[in-house]
């Protein structure tokens, strides 16, 4: 087998033995988690046209497995995320007093979510890109419900809402096209009517599973009130796979028919996701409602990059900066909610307000929160800086300054309700503190925040692994699976 493949067979596996194991499931990720993120190194190293055809057969009946910039990239940020979280997940069980079998629960859903995540990750094909879409629903509604039914009931009715729209969208091209692989759908698509409703419907269902401004109603009940190791990876990863779908399908599937005008609409709903994120994070008292909220805002900047990197003569920094915003979002907010569930802890608080003498009771987390805020800000040294600074040159080189503007604006917006957060840390105790100890629960938040960070110094490196295979890139060669 390829490693495309064992990144996404290794995880199914795993949900199989974590379903049989029980509660024994939780140490299952000592072994997973460095295994999955060896396979996903193994992945990021391979030559640029790794592409494989699953099973030997041939398009448009065979699935497309391609391991592009965008692939490799975020299959293994999600294993250095999904390892984290599950480490701290060890010591501190997500689970509520008197629902002791929500530990237990926990596993198999995050191996679903890994498996399906990684493979719509590296799929071509439109219907086996819903399959995971639904794989990473159902888990993601599962673990909202461990901490709100109600949120996760809302969350379950407005993402099956975006999977019929996203459903009817797949059938309609395979009406019109009778495939549904992106690669041929590049040659063959036309701007006629069936195609742009098809386009239009997907689209829409996406957008909604990404949370963009409008269609965010779901994610801050949902993310704020899920235990801590459930909402660092819904912020990390569940909203990603919309996102990096919708990439494939405006610039890879339909390029010819996304045209500028439509563009502009997904730039201006991102442009408006940063500002209304930060304005309701700001008006926040509950930490993880703000840093659900931060989550609304910074996916507007995913958005926002879309006319940037269609509008450029030379693409390669407006696609970095969007590649690695994603990226870097993914790491500095599993950090920020895993800080902010042991402050909460420690706290005995919801409130913000309940936050004072946390920086001397536990100055770790709080260090942890504070270098996942400096990358959220887009503060140098760290990732987000770079991915911001890649897209704020590209507005600027465009003359799109309404863009170069909200990026400036954005990062003041978050300094704000940020730096109001740690401030509250840094207040005397009102009442004495019990903070958490445990080398695992704080080295996880820790970690994440300091790739975070160091993020920013392999700029280059990074920039050239996000441009292999991208659309405007040679296309690369199709290879068969290797034989058994």
């Amino acid at each position: 087998m390829s490693p495309l493949d064992l990144v996404v067979a290794v995880p199914l596996c795993c949900m199989v033995a974590a379903l049989m194991l029980g509660r024994a499931a939780r140490w299952l990720i000592l072994l997973a988690a460095p295994l999955i993120a060896g396979l996903a190194l193994w992945l990021a190293l391979l030559p640029p046209d790794a592409a494989y055809l699953v099973g030997q057969w041939e398009l448009p009946l065979g699935v497309l497995l391609r391991a592009d910039g965008v692939a490799r990239l975020m299959i293994l940020t999600t294993a250095l995320v999904i390892g984290a979280v599950g480490l701290h997940a060890l010591a501190e069980p997500p689970e509520k007093p008197g629902h002791a079998a929500q530990a237990e629960t926990f596993w198999p859903l995050v191996y679903l979510l890994w498996a399906g995540a990684n493979a719509g990750f590296l799929t071509t094909d439109l219907f086996n890109l819903y399959v995971t879409l639904e794989m990473v629903s159902l888990a993601a509604v599962a673990l909202a419900a461990m901490g709100s039914l109600a949120a996760a009931l809302r969350y379950f009715m407005i993402a099956l809402l975006g999977s019929l729209a996203y459903l009817l969208g797949v059938a309609l091209i395979v009406a019109r096209y009778d495939t549904v692989d992106v690669t041929l759908l590049a040659q063959l698509a036309e701007p006629d009517l069936a195609t742009l409703m098809a386009l239009g419907l997907m689209t829409a269902g996406l957008l909604i599973k990404a949370a963009l401004f409008p269609m965010h109603g779901w994610l801050p009940p949902a993310h704020a009130a899920a235990p801590a190791p459930a909402s660092a990876l819904l912020s990390a990863i569940a909203v990603k796979l919309g996102f990096v779908i919708l990439v494939r399908l405006w610039f890879e599937a339909f390029p010819a028919i996304t045209g500028p005008a439509a563009l502009q609409v997904l730039g201006g709903l991102g442009a408006a996701a940063v500002l209304y994120g930060s304005v309701q994070a700001m008006r926040q008292d509950r930490l993880k409602a703000l840093v659900a909220y931060s989550t609304v805002a910074q996916v507007g900047y995913l958005f926002l990059a879309f006319p940037l990197v269609a509008g450029a003569i030379d693409p390669g920094d407006a696609w970095a900066g969007m590649t690695l915003q994603a990226v870097a979002h993914m790491l500095a907010k599993a950090a920020m909610f895993l800080a902010a569930g042991l402050m909460l802890k420690a706290a005995a608080g919801d409130r913000i307000a309940d936050l004072g003498g946390l920086a001397q009771a536990m100055p770790l987390t709080v260090t942890a929160f504070g270098l996942a805020a400096v990358s959220l800000m887009g503060l140098p040294p760290s990732g987000g800086f770079t991915a911001k600074f890649l897209l704020l040159t590209a507005a600027i080189e465009q003359g799109a300054y309404l863009y170069a503007g909200v990026l400036i604006l954005g990062g003041l917006l978050a300094a704000v309700y940020l730096f109001g957060a740690l401030a509250a840390c840094f207040a005397p105790a009102t009442t004495p503190r019990a903070p958490v100890t445990s080398g695992l629960r704080t080295a996880a938040p820790l970690a994440l925040a300091g790739l975070a960070i160091v993020m920013g110094f392999g700029g280059t490196a990074l920039v050239e692994l996000s441009a292999i295979a991208a659309p405007w890139a040679e296309p690369a060669a199709i290879l068969p699976e290797p034989a058994p």
